[in-house]
């Protein structure tokens, strides 16, 4: 069997394994050293396992991972989600459909300092689905603005994925992370955009709020400074070059616990178990990274990705006909794989065919998060709407539902971004 045959077996085995429920990093790091073992040797294929291995397990740049990881967990053990919420309230909830735009606005704010989409959507979830079924909304808007608001957690830095993107593809992780601020803003003004106006178009989904006096608004806006503050120290600290990624991780760790001892909601139980899941939100990362890497060296000796390169260039696709291409092969695919995987596998084979048709790295590595997002809410996986059905007790089908519009609102997002790539290339291109 020809290494290309072998390569497109080895897509087929991973597809079935993820289906089988086999842990995607597992499954990867196998196939990845078997089909390495075949098509150059399995001396060549032990040397890779125990190199790699070692060497993207060691890369000092990864250790931001379990900083911002821990920041999140300290801020969100604070009760921050509940008073993100209440905050967004008073200042939308008189609003005819106000709250979902509150949730939206939640979840951005919370993914600032979470870079989980489960983190975000499970966290605003438990506090704003209740509240908008209580005031008679629509369950479809409810569960479809907060489905749709938790995919901001890995666009918005920190967030995990871009992390991992980099790691595999070796772009600066803090451009990465600083690209995603305003594609982020974008999607979620959107998104924000979309609830309103469904209400717009259907009062029926959901009534109108009491207003809340401006001085009580200002008193429950209080309450959340933690997280633009912790998020402009670490993030302007990257930006300007005061700080690298992992350092700014660090300082903004080690401010969400100054607050949550002061704010007098962390105890030792709380501190253990933010410790506890860093560490098992780290290790699962490390284990995506090193079988992704473990994978790519598999394709690239297959030389799938330089076949596919030569076929582009041969039909000679423009940037727009490019870029559209590699959006409809993850959007199919986001319909039947899991997220991770997609951005994984996907980011392998066509990272190099980017590249040498001359884009930006970090404009691709946007243009990802943002594809891997609509695959996040679209059935049948759609992880991100099972936990949002999940927290909020909401039944799947009428979560699948109300997120149709918002996934419509995260496609012109992603075009946008698309064809005016400076959203996401400007801040990074300005960086020290």
């Amino acid at each position: 069997m020809s290494p290309v045959h072998l390569g497109i077996l080895s897509l087929i085995v991973l597809l079935v394994l993820i289906f089988l429920r086999m842990p995607i990093a597992i499954a990867m790091i196998i196939i990845g050293i078997v089909g390495y073992a075949l098509v150059v040797s399995p001396q060549a294929a032990l040397v890779k396992l125990g190199t790699d291995v070692f060497d993207n397990a060691t890369v000092y740049s990864l250790s931001v991972i379990p900083m911002f990881t821990l920041m999140g967990l300290f801020l969100g053990s604070s009760g921050l989600g509940r008073q993100l919420f209440n905050a967004f309230n008073a200042w939308f909830g008189h609003i005819r459909g106000g709250l979902a735009v509150a949730s939206i606005a939640s979840c951005a704010f919370f993914a600032a300092v979470s870079g989980s989409v489960i983190g975000t959507a499970a966290t605003i979830g438990k506090i704003a689905g209740p509240e908008m079924l209580a005031r008679k909304y629509k369950d479809t808007l409810a569960a479809g603005s907060i489905a749709a608001g938790g995919t901001l957690g890995i666009l918005i830095p920190p967030s995990s994925v871009l992390i991992i993107y980099g790691a595999i593809t070796e772009e600066s992780i803090g451009q990465l992370l600083i690209a995603g601020i305003l594609p982020g803003i974008l999607t979620a003004a959107l998104l924000a955009f979309t609830a309103w106006l469904q209400v717009k178009l259907n009062p029926e989904l959901a009534p109108t709020g009491a207003p809340i006096p401006f001085r009580e608004r200002l008193q429950l806006s209080k309450a959340i400074w933690p997280i633009p503050v912790i998020f402009l120290v670490s993030m302007s600290g990257i930006y300007l070059g005061i700080f690298t990624p992992n350092e700014g991780g660090a300082v903004g760790a080690f401010l969400s616990f100054l607050y949550a001892i002061f704010s007098k909601q962390m105890n030792r139980k709380a501190f253990n178990e933010s410790l506890v899941e860093t560490t098992n939100i780290t290790a699962m990362i490390f284990l995506v990274i090193i079988g992704g890497v473990l994978y790519g060296n598999f394709l690239s000796a297959t030389r799938i990705p330089l076949i596919i390169r030569d076929f582009v260039d041969a039909i000679n696709l423009s940037p727009i006909l490019l870029a559209s291409f590699i959006f409809l092969c993850y959007f199919v695919a986001g319909f039947f794989m899991d997220a991770m995987a997609v951005i994984v596998i996907f980011t392998n084979i066509f990272y190099p065919l980017v590249i040498a048709a001359g884009f930006s790295g970090i404009w691709f590595g946007i243009i990802t998060i943002l594809m891997v997002n609509i695959g996040f809410i679209t059935p049948p996986v759609g992880v991100v709407s099972m936990v949002t059905a999940s927290a909020t007790n909401i039944k799947i089908e009428s979560v699948f539902k109300g997120v149709t519009p918002f996934w419509i609102a995260l496609i012109i997002s992603t075009f946008i971004v698309i064809c005016f790539p400076q959203i996401a290339t400007f801040l990074p291109g300005m960086m020290r």
